[in-house]
């Protein structure tokens, strides 16, 4: 007997279905900008932040560093809603297992700032040459 797996036709892909993905992503960040206000909030902090990283008088290595650490907050978070969003849809009943998940994910976003902190904290340390070059 075949195994399922190898019955099935590999997906194929053609430039509609690169379209209809890059459409769907679109759709979805909007989502989670009209339901999610903690993604809003992190999508605040990231464009107030971006522009100051891009200003700093760090080298592009350094600049990409902290500009991915915001990336990587709005992504967790992207994917924190979602895992809560699937657990309220076939669960919506109190469970100390969906608690437990909820949980994880949110402490997922909480790591992802403090990467985000550790990283800006590196690039701005006093005694990095970013502070000499700022100020004088």
């Amino acid at each position: 007997m075949a195994h399922p797996a190898e019955t099935l036709e590999p997906k194929r892909r053609s430039f509609r279905n690169f379209i209809a993905s890059i459409r769907y992503s679109i759709e979805g960040f909007f989502a989670a900008l009209q339901h999610e206000p903690s993604f809003r909030e992190d999508l605040i902090f990231a464009v107030l932040l971006v522009p100051f990283a891009i200003w700093l008088p760090v080298n592009a290595v350094s600049t990409a560093l902290m500009i991915s650490s915001l990336i990587l907050i709005l992504v967790v978070e992207l994917l924190n809603s979602a895992i809560e969003w699937v657990i309220d849809y076939l669960r919506p009943e109190q469970h100390p297992l969906a608690k437990r998940i909820k949980d994880m994910a949110s402490a997922a976003v909480f790591l992802s700032y403090i990467n985000c902190i550790v990283v800006w904290s590196i690039m701005l340390w006093p005694s990095n040459a970013v502070w000499r070059r700022i100020l004088g």
